[in-house]
C-alpha cells in the first residue's frame, strides 16, 4: 500500500503529539513509534508511526488516510508552534539485513525494520501478508476500519498504546474496555478449509453472525469475532472456519 511521509516541525512538537496520539511519545529517539489517532469516541482514524530526524518527527501514514489525518492533526494544533508538511520521502521496509538507516518495526520483531529515502528502493519480496496472518496484525483498511476498536485489534500487543502516558484523544473510552474483566470481541487468526473468501466476508455459526473473515494466508486467516459465539465448523462463504480459544 502507497505510504505518505510527513515532517512535523516547531518547539511545541512533541507536546502536541503527546496529548492527541495513542502511544508515549516522550523522548522520541530514533526508533520507531507505532500509534494511532482516534475519534473521542474511541474509535479507530489512522495508524501511523513516528520517528525523530533531527530537529523534526517523522509521520508515516497510509496514503489513502493522509488527508483526513492531517485535516485531524491541523485542527488540534490552534496556535500551538507546530508545522506539517508532506515531504518526498519513500518507506522502504524488509526483514532481510537492514540499511544502516532502518529502524525495527516495533510491532513484532517478524515484521523486520522500516527506512525512510530519497528515491525508491527495490521491492522487498516478503509476504506480508502471510507475516501478517501468522502473527495476528492488522493492516491499515483491512482489518483496522474506522468501526475499529483498538483495543480488539490487539494494539496493546503490538506495543500502539500507552496507558501510563497521560490523556489522548479517545482515551476515556480505550481505558474502559481495558478495565474491563475481558473483551467479549477482537482480531484472533483462525484456521481456514475451503477457498478463501474475499476480505470482510461474514463469518456464521449456526445460523447466526460470529463475525468477519479479513486477509487470509496459507490455510490461516485474520478474523474479528464474538468469543462467546465462535468455535469450530463455522462458515464463510464456501470456506469452513475454526477456532479455538487459547
Amino acid at each position: 500500500m502507497a505510504r505518505s511521509v510527513f515532517e512535523i516541525t516547531g518547539t511545541d512538537t512533541e507536546h502536541f503529539l503527546q496529548g492527541l496520539v495513542t502511544n508515549d511519545v516522550s523522548g522520541l529517539s530514533e526508533t520507531l513509534v507505532y500509534t494511532a489517532m482516534l475519534t473521542p469516541q474511541g474509535k479507530y482514524l489512522a495508524d501511523f508511526f513516528l520517528a525523530r530526524r533531527g530537529d523534526a518527527v517523522l509521520l508515516d501514514v497510509d496514503a489513502e488516510l493522509a488527508p483526513a489525518l492531517l485535516a485531524r492533526l491541523n485542527m488540534y494544533k490552534l496556535r500551538a508552534d507546530v508545522a506539517i508538511a508532506e515531504t518526498d520521502l519513500h518507506l522502504h521496509r524488509g526483514t532481510g539485513p537492514a540499511p544502516e538507516d532502518a529502524m525495527a518495526d516495533p510491532r513484532h520483531d517478524a515484521l523486520g525494520w522500516r527506512a525512510y529515502c530519497d528515491a525508491p528502493q527495490e521491492e522487498d519480496t516478503t509476504d506480508w501478508d502471510a507475516l501478517r496472518v501468522a502473527h495476528c496484525i492488522p493492516e491499515t483498511g483491512v482489518e483496522l476500519t474506522p468501526d475499529t476498536f483498538i483495543l480488539e485489534a490487539g494494539f496493546e500487543r503490538l506495543h500502539g498504546v500507552d496507558f501510563r502516558k497521560g490523556c489522548f484523544v479517545g482515551q476515556e473510552v480505550t481505558a474502559r474496555m481495558k478495565h474491563k474483566t475481558e473483551l467479549r470481541k477482537g482480531l484472533t487468526t483462525v484456521t481456514l478449509t475451503g477457498p478463501a473468501p474475499a476480505p470482510g466476508t461474514p463469518i456464521e455459526k449456526d445460523g447466526r453472525a460470529v463475525g468477519t473473515l479479513f486477509t487470509a494466508s496459507n490455510g490461516k486467516a485474520l478474523a474479528h469475532l464474538r468469543f462467546d459465539r465462535a468455535g469450530e465448523e463455522m462458515q464463510a462463504g464456501d470456506a469452513t472456519v475454526s477456532w479455538t480459544a487459547t
